[in-house]
């Protein structure tokens, strides 16, 4: 991991003390996530600026290059939202994560703050 001080400015020191805050802010305020972000926080980030295709495109991009269970809990949530139960369910099987009941912003958040405690 990159070490990170007061005179460093690279992507990872700043994803690496980026908060939940921080992470909604760039969404309400960016129109790109900030750079260097894993492509499961990628795919919230397009989510949540309306964008489910680019969303599912990153998430897609991340079984293949990332965490796989990351990206399947994302990509298990995304389906869950478009109305998709059946594929929902297969995905939230391979994240290893139960089918939630809860709301879609509950979900969204709590995917959120787990994977930025990761970066």
């Amino acid at each position: 991991m990159a070490k990170c001080g007061v005179e460093t400015k690279s992507d990872a020191c700043r994803l690496a003390q980026m908060s939940f805050a921080e992470f909604e802010q760039s969404v309400r305020t960016q129109k790109e996530p900030p750079a260097g972000l894993p492509l499961a926080l990628q795919a919230l980030w397009h989510d949540a600026k309306g964008d489910w295709e680019r969303a599912h495109s990153a998430v897609q991009q991340n079984a293949q290059q990332e965490n796989p269970r990351d990206g399947a809990w994302v990509h298990a949530y995304l389906h869950r939202k478009e109305g998709d139960d059946g594929n929902a369910g297969y995905w939230y099987r391979r994240a290893g994560r139960p089918f939630p009941d809860t709301s879609f912003e509950t979900e969204w958040s709590e995917i959120a703050r787990e994977l930025l405690g990761k970066v």
